[in-house]
């Protein structure tokens, strides 16, 4: 796992409380929750033309096939 540094960060307070109702809702500390939105803010930056979802679902699937519970696809064609 990286290294971590602390960094601090001023928030306005509405942003902060949603934050802090997002990250207890997702089981996550508010550090873990502002890692998870900024993660997804650079991916989705990068390839804008992805939905939120689409990225979503891709992160979760990333952490299933580290966890060991990816399934391989097995790509078929189907014949005429």
């Amino acid at each position: 796992m990286p290294a971590r540094e602390m960094v601090a960060i001023r928030l306005p307070e509405d942003l902060k409380k949603k934050l802090k109702l997002k990250a207890r809702q997702q089981n996550r500390s508010m550090t873990n929750q502002m890692e998870n939105y900024l993660k997804i803010a650079m991916i989705a930056e990068d390839n804008p033309d992805l939905p939120y979802s689409f990225i979503k679902d891709i992160l979760e699937a990333d952490e299933e096939r580290k966890a060991g519970l990816g399934v391989p696809f097995k790509f078929t064609v189907k014949r005429r």
